[in-house]
């Protein structure tokens, strides 16, 4: 097992936009967008915050930011600034998932330079886009063997490996959240993401799936942008 300091927090943190907001008069706008922006850069020497515009994308979350650290008690300290600042009272946060990385206990027989899974430290490459969703398997699946599951899970690397291009992030949420996994995906083209999903759904783990919704497409873009989007 992982030490705790090797490990990480990861929070998905979804925010929908009162429009309100925009009726705002535009010298009281920017002040807003410019105090938010400011708290947080100012937790990025403690935290990494990849930013994701989803208008457009979904009718419920306009942007979500991506958090990575090793001290939970920096994303409560994030949120009560976030939440309590000018453009703050005019977000609701409609997802939220928390999670935390460990090795996977599926990868030392399939292993591959880079495999996901082989490192408690997340490493996000940072690509155009993000696909990100909850996870849940049956109770049936941890009934299993640990070899069958492991034959099973075999199967479902090699068909990730078809698609080199799509780096998964797994992070675990057993008892801190409602799901048990959160599972995020990089890519530069949409395209593969569907045809490896559609892929996946042939495979035989997919039978212990209860739940992967819902499913997010978030487009990646600096925390400026995503701001000025808004009603800059």
């Amino acid at each position: 097992m992982a030490e705790p300091s090797q490990r990480y927090y990861i929070k998905y943190t979804f925010y929908k936009l009162d429009p309100q907001w925009r009726r705002l008069p535009k010298k009281e706008r920017d002040a807003g967008l410019a105090e938010f922006q400011g708290i947080v850069e100012s937790f990025s020497d403690e935290m990494r915050i990849n930013t994701y515009n989803l208008q457009g994308m979904r009718g419920d979350a306009d942007f979500m930011f991506w958090q990575i650290t090793q001290r939970i008690e920096s994303l409560q300290e994030m949120a009560v600034k976030l939440s309590n600042s000018p453009l703050g009272v005019h977000l609701s946060t409609p997802y939220s998932y928390l999670a935390m990385t460990k090795r996977s206990p599926y990868v030392e027989q399939h292993r591959h330079e880079g495999q996901e899974g082989a490192s408690p430290r997340p490493r996000p490459k940072g690509t155009k886009y993000l696909f990100v969703y909850p996870f849940v398997k049956t109770r049936p699946w941890y009934r299993l063997s640990k070899e069958e599951r492991q034959r099973m899970m075999n199967e479902h690397f090699a068909v990730g490996h078809k698609y080199p291009a799509v780096k998964i992030n797994t992070a675990y949420s057993f008892g801190l959240d409602d799901q048990e996994f959160m599972l995020s995906f990089e890519t530069d083209n949409p395209g593969d993401f569907l045809d490896l999903v559609t892929d996946l759904r042939e495979s035989e783990a997919s039978a212990y799936t209860l739940r992967d919704t819902p499913i997010f497409t978030c487009i990646n873009q600096e925390l400026r942008d995503i701001l000025n989007s808004l009603g800059g």
